[in-house]
């Protein structure tokens, strides 16, 4: 009950940022592997100032199966993304990556990179959430995702 109370106690923080920050909208797909493999599809809002630091918050589904039976979990996550090069465009085509995502099961800091923000490739380790198990799985250790984050103005304007 603590960690919903937290969430949208960020989430209304959030607001009062938006004064401040540009914040745009994107649709997420990829693939997790957590001792399974499963495909990820979801939304995060991306806040920022200037082209140095960029800041993500994010909710999806992860779909997949557990020991033979279809199994899904809701998974959040924050993420930060940082490029301190200067007076350089093309430097900034990518960003290293520092962050978390949990889900119902576990808790994952992880670290990467990203190219221009859309294509991201991370890796972490996932800490079990107490004796929580996906269908009997247990998912803890490794954790890597390949993402692709579509920003919702860039499909507007395509399918105009």
């Amino acid at each position: 009950m603590r960690f919903a109370i937290s969430i949208f106690f960020l989430l209304f923080v959030s607001t009062f940022v938006k004064a401040q920050y540009t914040v745009h909208k994107m649709i997420n797909v990829g693939y997790v592997y957590q001792n399974q493999s499963f495909g990820e599809v979801g939304g995060k809002l991306m806040f920022l100032k200037n082209d140095d630091v960029i800041y993500r918050l994010g909710a999806s589904a992860l779909m997949g199966s557990a020991n033979s039976d279809f199994a899904i979990m809701p998974k959040l996550q924050a993420d930060v993304l940082l490029n301190f090069e200067k007076n350089v465009d093309f430097y900034h085509s990518y960003y290293f990556l520092a962050g978390f995502e949990t889900t119902n099961k576990y808790l994952a800091p992880k670290i990467g990179v990203t190219l221009f923000g859309i294509l991201d490739l991370t890796g972490g380790y996932a800490f079990p959430i107490s004796d929580s198990k996906l269908n009997g799985k247990e998912l803890k250790g490794l954790n890597v995702n390949f993402t692709l984050n579509i920003p919702t103005a860039f499909l507007h304007d395509m399918l105009k």
